[in-house]
């Protein structure tokens, strides 16, 4: 890190700005303050990509980022330890209670793929309630009658399935296990959802950390099923891993295409509440793929200093004004923000003092 979060929370009120961020227009900002972002894997590659464009149009800005995970970039927020988490995750309704002024404000829209290694599979359809069997233990064989079912006409191994896992507090495993609660009750009476689950033990399972890890492990291990976030698409692609298409809520097999994750959001534009906690799993619309979500960025309103608040602001218009283009979410294969939902956004960034 580049400075101490102890001091960026109460030593720097001293520091200089050279300019003040305009919420209409493009956000353009010389500010002297360090800001520090962590969490999400899946939105550290589009962080990367926007600080390094912001940095330069605003050559005294100085922004650190890092990939720990949704639940470390959500723990960190919360703790002050630093000025923005990076979430998958909405934060939940106790956590909101119990923290009253932080914001869960989306920065664009991303999905979750679930990719596969099967050796001489080129295409695979999965649906919710088998991959719940197959993370629970109940469908241990690729050539299992509920796969067989769903794919007719392909060969199907006899062989093992082993299911990759995130070991780390992940929103990735936040959207993953909300798409699992919302397909197969015992799954939602039992293990529900969350940054964290207890995994049943599985013979021949995988934990790893982070996309990376995922695909990773994924990569190493014929045989194997991960869910990754689409921003690693072309690693997954590089890997020779395959992409499921996943049964959607009104019976069709999709794919995570930009066209189908557009579907999904499309569908929640305009019932996005204010602050923005919503999910999109199984979002109804022609061909709408069923594990799609906001990118949050997790931040308190309520800042010590007046101008860390104000570089907050002006990296967070930035990205979601001039950073939401394809020039920077084709990239990470994300999608901008709808209009109505860009306004509530603006909206929580306007409330950071």
């Amino acid at each position: 890190m580049k400075y101490s979060p102890k001091f960026c929370r109460s030593g720097v009120a001293a520091l200089a700005i050279a300019g003040l961020v305009a919420f209409t227009g493009t956000a353009k900002a010389q500010v002297d303050v360090p800001l520090v972002e962590s969490g999400s894997s899946l939105l550290y590659p589009l962080f990367n990509l926007w600080v390094q464009s912001y940095q330069a149009d605003n050559p005294n800005a100085d922004i650190t980022t890092t990939s720990t995970g949704s639940g470390a970039g959500i723990a960190q927020a919360i703790k002050g330890l630093i000025n923005i988490g990076a979430s998958d995750a909405y934060l939940s309704d106790s956590i909101v209670k119990e923290h009253p002024t932080m914001l869960s404000i989306p920065l664009a829209i991303s999905a979750q793929a679930i990719n596969y290694n099967l050796p001489g599979v080129s295409s695979l359809n999965l649906s919710g309630p088998i991959l719940a069997g197959i993370y629970t233990g109940k469908i241990t064989q690729w050539n299992d009658p509920a796969i067989a079912a769903a794919n007719p006409g392909v060969s199907l191994p006899a062989h093992v399935i082993i299911p990759v896992h995130r070991l780390d507090g992940s929103g990735d495993t936040f959207i993953f296990s909300q798409y699992l609660s919302a397909s197969d009750a015992d799954w939602a009476s039992t293990l529900k959802y969350g940054t964290t689950i207890s995994w049943p033990a599985i013979s021949g399972e995988i934990g790893a950390k982070g996309n990376a890890g995922m695909l990773a492990a994924a990569a190493a291990n014929p045989y194997s099923v991960a869910y990754i976030g689409v921003s690693y698409a072309d690693k997954v692609a590089a890997a020779g891993l395959g992409t499921a298409a996943l049964l959607d809520a009104d019976g069709q097999y999709v794919l995570p295409t930009q066209a189908n994750i557009a579907a999904a959001a499309a569908s929640v534009e305009n019932s996005t509440p204010p602050d923005e906690r919503i999910s999109m799993i199984f979002a109804h619309g022609a061909n709408a793929y069923p594990i799609v979500n906001y990118e949050y960025a997790i931040v308190d309103s309520n800042q010590q200093a007046s101008a860390v608040a104000e570089a907050i602001r002006a990296f967070l218009t930035y990205s979601t004004t001039e950073g939401n283009n394809a020039s920077f979410l084709n990239q990470v294969h994300f999608l901008p923000l709808p209009p109505a939902v860009q306004a509530l956004t603006a909206a929580q960034i306007a409330k950071i003092q």
